[in-house]
């Protein structure tokens, strides 16, 4: 039935699968997002240090990043279809089993285990792994349309939690959102398969080339490259590879440094908990115009520009949150939001394209796996060293300057590993040979 349908409408497809992976971001990255809301009624319930508490956030990122390799391997071999419905069940199931914590051990496997963890599957790894597939002039376009779903989720779903925690307590507003999250991805994710071609399609709904008809224009900047089959084996002997996971690592830690501890922040210099929770989902509703026009900017102007232009935006954030601790106005909070979802939510817009565009391939799935080992690494390490570096200080003031110093390191990592050099986008190519 689900070929049927995309022989039918070849165009649109590719965009139901766009589709159905913005409706899994609106809810998969949120319901690890979540997380955020929950810090502060937890550490005030138990009393545990902020480091112990934010500890089960890295913990699942931790865990993301060592299933990650078998991740891209399962795409690979089993396709999305598989791989995004155990990722469903498995964050079902933390968020579901998250009501029985007691001690922190109990945190750590469910929302840091099960959530965070099987949180690979459903978002901007499990989706890179295949959403390029898709499509090659609008390849970045139609990725930061399905990732704009985290805006709109964000800014839907995280200000009905905060009421569900307000109302009915931390515990209860797990099992809403355990099992409302279960009921509206797992039908829908039957539509997604791994590319066009398994359906028969073209990427971009493209017809087939013809013998005599007129050809397609290559993208490829350097065939000898190109022209390797990369295997991971292959890959990790390449300097790119180890730039990719530079830029990778320090990207996500400077994003979920900021994310983790933002709520607990605005709270402690003055914000109200209902600011401070809209804060969480502004930054993400002003990501989805931001997103979107940076992906789009990436098909014309390269995938680096983007990444720089991101990571320029989390410097903003930390410069503005520095701020805030002197001046905690209205202004500087609008200053913070805007900089971190407009500008910084665009690096997701080229997330899996750096890489794909370096390592495109049949194995592609098992490097990309292996390179979301730095990324979920980095995702890790940012909010427990945030933590850790709080409980030794006394202040977020030394994480925040270390934070403004790695978007750099970061910018220049993606500048040196170069997809430009491999593979133009749509808006640089200039020759017109046959693919």
């Amino acid at each position: 039935m689900i070929a049927a349908l995309a022989k039918r409408l070849p165009f649109f497809y590719g965009w139901v699968v766009v589709a159905v992976a913005f409706v899994t971001m609106a809810i998969g990255v949120n319901a690890r997002t979540s997380f955020s809301l929950l810090f502060a009624p937890i550490v005030s319930e138990f009393g545990w240090e902020r480091a112990t508490v934010a500890g089960a956030f890295s913990f699942g990122f931790l865990t993301s990043a060592l299933l990650s390799p078998l991740l891209g391997r399962l795409m690979d071999s089993k396709g999305p279809r598989f791989v995004i419905e155990i990722g469903i069940f498995l964050v079902g199931a933390g968020l579901l089993l998250a009501p029985l914590t007691t001690a922190p051990w109990h945190l750590y496997l469910t929302l840091g285990m099960l959530v965070g963890g099987g949180s690979v599957c459903l978002t901007f790894t499990g989706q890179s792994l295949y959403l390029p597939n898709w499509f090659v002039r609008r390849r970045g376009l139609a990725i930061s349309v399905a990732f704009s779903g985290v805006g709109v989720g964000s800014i839907l779903l995280l200000p009905a939690f905060q009421r569900w925690i307000e109302s009915y307590g931390w515990r209860t507003a797990c099992i809403i959102l355990g099992l409302g999250m279960m009921a509206i991805l797992a039908p829908l994710n039957l539509f997604v398969a791994r590319k066009p071609a398994d359906l028969g399609l073209e990427p971009d709904g493209d017809a087939a080339a013809t013998p005599g008809g007129p050809q397609k224009r290559s993208n490829i900047v350097d065939p000898a490259w190109a022209a390797i089959d990369w295997t991971l084996g292959r890959a990790v002997k390449t300097f790119r590879f180890w730039m990719l996971a530079l830029g990778y690592f320090t990207g996500l830690f400077t994003w979920y440094a900021v994310q983790v501890h933002q709520t607990k922040y605005l709270l402690e210099i003055g914000f109200s908990a209902s600011t401070a929770a809209w804060a969480l989902g502004a930054v993400s509703l002003a990501g989805i115009p931001g997103q979107i026009g940076l992906g789009w900017l990436s098909d014309r102007i390269g995938r680096e520009w983007v990444w720089s232009i991101g990571s320029f935006g989390f410097t903003l954030t930390y410069l503005a949150l520095v701020a805030m601790k002197a001046t905690p106005t209205t202004p500087w909070l609008y200053a913070m939001v805007t900089a971190q979802g407009l500008l910084g939510y665009g690096v997701t817009a080229v997330f899996g394209t750096v890489a794909f565009e370096i390592f495109e391939g049949k194995h592609y799935g098992s490097i990309f796996g292996s390179l979301s080992l730095a990324s979920l690494a980095g995702g890790a390490a940012g909010p427990f060293v945030a933590g850790a570096m709080y409980d030794r200080f006394g202040s977020y003031d030394q994480v925040f300057w270390l934070c403004v110093a790695l978007t750099f390191v970061s910018s220049a990592a993606i500048w040196l590993a170069g997809p430009r050099k491999v593979r133009a986008v749509a808006g640089r190519i200039t020759a017109t040979a046959a693919k």
